[in-house]
């Protein structure tokens, strides 16, 4: 009968189909209740389903043969899904999918994922889906089981990311379209990347997709970013040469946690005053021994830092695998007076070690007296010196840094030091962190060590020449790079207020 009536020639022919139809259903359902084939309820619910109202509200079940006569998969899926984190509202959603055998579930991701898996599972083989959803997906940790999925399961035909253009004036994520064919990957996508598209433009978003579109290839899990073919040519010859910072000879860490910085971080004038309150030359030594300069993310230049005269209280908790016992603060009269004016502070912290005088376990303590490269975590930029990124500096043993810096060390900290801070760090980190809304970097650990460097022995005379000389780069090639810092600090001063 619903075939029928989607021939159908005129109203009335429609019109007698759909009484049939609702006749039809009325049997069907007094038939699947006596034959208890379904459940009374499940058999009202599947005979109650009209395909002609188009005001009714959503089913509360899916099955594409009965509703649409449709055996073998849909020729096209197209929709928008809806963004919700499945970790929100206490992982409710992340509960109910985590056993649905979803390959493309992550807890910490969004259901628009599962709805691009369902999507292709609805498909018939050479089926076509478009979703336009969040982006996110394309680079976020949470996407790479679906990156996966597609690389393996799709052919991806077109990816268009929007990214920071708005298309939805009531939406605040930023979106990409994406189309594929249930089919195997060609490993050749046509990309666009529409940073430069106006809104007034999305009306004429083909022409701009024909115009400023390339071939990608998107076979693996790893982020999916759109490049134009001399960004190809340069992210092979980096993939080719360089060597990921994590793969050198160094340990990369985060710096001290006091869980009350108030108490265990004090000033030159403090510190002399804590020394002075020793009673013997022994006790003014080992207190003098146990307070160390620190330093803060506000402190770290390019190359170099500024010492604040500031100093860290370093009770620290000890290191068992080294036979390092925590200090006893027995020991230290005049440190344990000082903290004592912050014992209902210290006291209920969640960071400490075995007594609230103590600091909590740091395994890598014995690292801080070594020579070190420091950064922070997050790096701000400022319209007056937007040259003064990346920032990446040198640091002498007995330096410790607060928890907003990390830093390694190890061998080669010279040329690392160089290397991290040449023109085309500053490339890579720009094309490969997020930018935050103020201008700033989330310079962090996952995200500085995939950076691949070169292993230069020695750098004689500008580090640029010699990264860029053994990167193989043409000067195309260079001045492409230099371009795109250019156009970047430009983007980066529009959004510093």
């Amino acid at each position: 009968i619903r075939r029928v009536h989607f021939s159908a020639k005129t109203a009335q022919e429609k019109k007698e189909n759909r009484e049939e139809d609702e006749k039809l259903r009325k049997e069907l359902s007094k038939l699947l209740e006596e034959e208890q084939v379904y459940s009374p309820e499940d058999a009202r619910q599947l005979a109650a389903w009209n395909p002609y109202d188009q005001s009714a509200p959503a089913s509360s079940f899916f099955d594409a043969e009965w509703m649409f006569g449709v055996k073998d998969g849909f020729d096209v899926v197209i929709g928008n899904p809806p963004y919700v984190q499945l970790q929100g509202d206490g992982g409710k959603l992340a509960k109910i999918y985590e056993n649905q055998k979803f390959a493309a579930f992550a807890k910490t991701g969004d259901i628009y994922c599962l709805f691009y898996e369902k999507g292709f599972n609805l498909l018939n083989t050479k089926g076509l889906l478009c979703f336009i959803t969040s982006n996110k997906w394309m680079r976020a940790g949470y996407g790479e089981k679906l990156r996966d999925f597609f690389a393996k399961n799709v052919n991806p035909i077109l990816l268009v990311d929007f990214a920071g253009v708005k298309v939805f004036d009531s939406a605040t994520v930023d979106t990409n379209i994406m189309l594929f064919e249930k089919a195997k990957n060609s490993g050749k996508t046509k990309s666009c990347i529409a940073t430069s598209l106006t809104k007034d433009g999305l009306s004429n978003l083909s022409d701009f997709v024909q115009q400023n579109s390339c071939d990608c290839s998107f076979t693996t899990k790893e982020s999916w970013v759109i490049l134009s073919p001399i960004e190809q040519s340069i992210k092979k010859k980096i993939e080719s040469a360089g060597v990921p910072l994590k793969d050198w000879d160094i340990s990369i860490n985060y710096g001290i946690k006091t869980g009350f910085n108030d108490a265990f971080i004090i000033s030159r004038e403090k510190r002399e005053e804590i020394l002075n309150n020793c009673k013997t030359k022994e006790e003014r030594k080992k207190t003098d021994d146990l307070i160390r300069p620190i330093l803060r993310g506000r402190d770290i230049k390019r190359y170099e830092y500024n010492f604040a005269d500031l100093y860290l209280i370093n009770t620290h908790n000890g290191v068992k695998e080294k036979n390092i016992p925590r200090i006893d603060i027995k020991d230290y009269p005049a440190i344990k007076k000082h903290l004592d004016e912050y014992w209902e502070k210290i006291e209920k912290r969640a960071d400490q070690g075995d007594t609230p005088y103590n600091l909590r376990n740091c395994a890598y303590m014995d690292d801080f007296n070594k020579p070190k490269i420091v950064w922070a975590r997050l790096m701000r930029l400022s319209k007056s010196d937007l040259n003064a990124f990346p920032r990446f500096c040198s640091v002498p043993e007995g330096f410790y840094v607060v928890d907003s810096l990390c830093f390694f060390s190890g061998s080669d900290i010279e040329i690392l030091v160089q290397e991290l801070n040449s023109e085309f760090a500053s490339y890579y980190f720009f094309n490969s962190v997020a930018t935050l809304d103020n201008g700033g970097f989330q310079m962090r650990q996952q995200y500085v060590e995939e950076i691949p460097l070169p292993r230069l022995k020695t750098i004689k005379g500008s580090v640029d020449e010699e990264i860029y000389k053994a990167f193989n780069f043409t000067e195309e090639e260079i001045q492409f790079i230099k371009i795109s810092i250019s156009n970047k600090k430009k983007e980066i001063a529009s959004l510093i207020k």
